[in-house]
């Protein structure tokens, strides 16, 4: 037997036996899970956040570095204010001067209603003598057939009625024109009223815009990273900064079609994180997706990659999350054990009292 002959036999006894160390590590190396567990790898993820720009602008500053925590409300960033500032100087310029309209437009209402009483009171005055040189007229008429009276008289008192009902029908014309110009008066009041609100409604949403430049935080949670920075300008809706919501926080898992099958949401779920193998985290099942995928490659299973699984999530509590929030990470590698029937008992690995 040459030398490279027995070479190759060696290297055919250490593969076989590598392989049958394998199919021995297989089949007697891992546990099975009890009767009614399915277990699947997954990571922690979290809700993310993205604190973005209403309007375009300046990023004046920025408050918060990445990682820190972060709570409900907290200002996060400024961004530059100085042109709306300026509008709305303008548009308190603009509201002073159309609250002077209207106060001159109700001063003119008050005039010409003063000048309507008056030409009521002239129509009244003019209704007057024209009612007695009515009543003269029809005197001296009667008179002229019997000669109490000359024909020059007649004809002066016919002249004096005639005069009297041009000066009630002058009288009464300008009447009309005062209610008209009240009428315009009030059509002013209006417009200067409007022009108010308009002026109100400008400086409103000047100030909404702002207060909208002051970035904050809408929930409790920890910087992620800044996706700009201080004086950069951004379009509308540009990113500033990313949080994540620590008060969501959940492990997504896959489990094949026969397992993701009997997982009911509300199921008790445990999880063991590859950087705490000794601490055994509660949640529950809260999502099962309705259609199949294939597993993604970042996602070790013991199934074959080929096969369709079903994604899940199983949430932490949020009690939990808080009193442990400072320990909270996203990406963390581990493993979710799910209930698939209520009465099964846990694995030995994670049946010990879970974390409080």
């Amino acid at each position: 037997m040459t030398t490279d002959w027995k070479r190759w036999v060696m290297i055919v006894a250490v593969v076989a036996a590598a392989g049958g160390g394998y199919v021995a590590w297989r089949t007697f190396g891992t546990k099975a899970l009890p009767p009614g567990i399915a277990s699947g790898n997954g990571r922690i993820e979290a809700t993310e956040i993205d604190i973005s720009t209403k309007a375009a602008g300046r990023i004046r500053e920025i408050l918060v570095r990445e990682g820190d925590f972060v709570t409900a409300g907290q200002v996060l960033a400024r961004m530059d204010t100085d042109q709306l500032e300026a509008q709305r100087r303008q548009a308190d310029a603009q509201l002073r001067r159309a609250t002077i309209g209207v106060q001159t437009a109700t001063s003119q209402v008050n005039q010409r209603e003063a000048e309507r009483e008056a030409a009521i009171a002239v129509v009244a005055q003019r209704d007057a003598q024209l009612d007695a040189l009515e009543r003269r007229l029809a005197r001296a008429e009667t008179l002229i057939k019997t000669n109490a009276v000359s024909q020059q008289v007649l004809d002066d008192d016919r002249a004096n009625e005639q005069g009297a009902k041009a000066a009630v029908a002058a009288a009464k014309a300008q009447l009309a024109a005062t209610e008209a110009a009240i009428s315009a008066a009030k059509a002013q009041v209006v417009d200067a009223g409007a022009a108010v609100d308009a002026a109100k409604a400008a400086i409103d949403s000047i100030t909404v815009e702002i207060n909208d430049s002051t970035l904050k935080s809408p929930r409790d949670g920890r910087v992620q990273y800044r996706v700009a920075q201080p004086g950069e300008v951004l379009a509308a809706g540009g990113r500033v900064l990313n949080l994540v919501d620590l008060s969501d926080v959940y492990m997504t898992f896959f489990l094949p079609t026969a397992q993701a099958g009997q997982v009911v949401i509300g199921a008790d779920v445990r999880l063991v994180l590859d950087a705490l193998p000794d601490v055994v985290i509660p949640a529950k099942a809260t999502f099962v997706a309705d259609t199949a995928q294939f597993t993604p490659k970042t996602v070790e299973t013991e199934e074959e990659r080929q096969k369709l699984m079903f994604r899940v999530k199983a949430h932490i509590p949020q009690e939990l999350l808080r009193k442990y929030i400072a320990l909270v990470k996203t990406g963390l590698p581990g493993v979710a054990y799910v209930k698939l029937d209520a009465k099964a008992q846990w694995p030995a690995k994670v049946s010990g009292a879970p974390v409080q």
